[in-house]
């Protein structure tokens, strides 16, 4: 028995080892099981992910411990004892297990998602009241990804936007404010190493933001099944230094001004900016 105490103590200690051991405790390091975090605020996802894996780890290790001990308590010649569990210690005994688990999984989760959603992820007001904030509209469609940028003018649906099909191009070091619709059915933006999901919502804007850590280029997916070409709406994310970035944006508004079509009204699907500053 105290050898199986034992073996358990150091399996619980090398779950507890594995979030540190993956890099969870901070950005833009390999996570295991999960593509490479590339933003700013992507750890706090990852770190929920792996703190409820160690906690469910040590449950299952306490669990099968507790199982262990009573095979061997209970083995052949030892007098069955039985419990229906009618009184008040019988009905606290499971109460109470399930709510400790509750606690200490589900509780874990709730607590630290919620101070992440409100202070972080969801805290627009913040974001785009950066003066380097870039603002970019995002339209799903089957089965394709539309991009728009604002031109010189600050304002969307005008004819120096910049407007490009399934390649997300942004600057690093800054934060990318999305504003997300879709002309047809329910859709799902999905940035994985930007660590960003969001449904596009046909009649509704979603939001989504994020800061990118890494030069590169990275995958781009609808996770939400669209139809019968789901399979096509990939893309690319390109983050780009901050000179390249601009350089580009120069050339694409220049030729958006040469190519724009008054009568092309497939091209005119931007929006007013939702804005969302105090």
């Amino acid at each position: 028995m105290q050898r199986l105490m034992r073996t358990a103590t150091l399996a619980a200690g090398a779950v507890m080892l594995l979030p540190r051991a993956s890099g969870a405790d901070g950005p833009g390091e390999a996570k295991v099981g999960l593509p490479l975090d590339v933003s700013t605020e992507g750890h706090r996802i990852d770190a929920l992910l792996h703190q409820t894996l160690v906690l469910v780890g040590l449950l299952f290790l306490g669990m099968l411990a507790w199982m262990a001990y009573a095979l061997f308590r209970h083995r052949q010649g030892h007098s069955a004892r039985f419990e229906r569990g009618e009184g008040a210690a019988g009905k606290a005994l499971p109460l109470g297990m399930a709510a400790f688990v509750f606690l200490v999984v589900d509780g874990n989760l709730f607590v630290k998602s919620s101070r992440d959603i409100d202070h972080v992820f969801w805290n627009f007001s913040a974001v785009e009241s950066r003066p380097d904030a870039l603002r970019i509209e995002v339209n799903a469609r089957q089965w394709a990804w539309d991009f728009r940028y604002p031109g010189p003018d600050g304002r969307f649906d005008s004819p120096d936007d910049v407007i490009t099909l399934n390649e997300l191009k942004v600057p690093a070091g800054r934060p990318v404010v999305l504003q997300i619709g879709s002309t047809d059915v329910i859709h799902s933006f999905n940035l994985p190493n930007l660590r960003v999901k969001v449904d596009a919502l046909p009649g509704s804007i979603s939001r989504a933001w994020f800061q990118a850590t890494r030069n590169g280029q990275f995958e781009l997916a609808c996770a939400q099944h669209c139809g019968t070409h789901h399979y096509k709406m990939r893309g690319l994310v390109t983050v780009l230094p901050e000179a390249e970035f601009q350089s580009w944006l120069a050339e694409a508004q220049a030729h958006s001004l040469r190519a724009f079509d008054e009568l092309d009204e497939s091209a005119r699907w931007g929006w007013s900016w939702k804005d969302h500053r105090p």
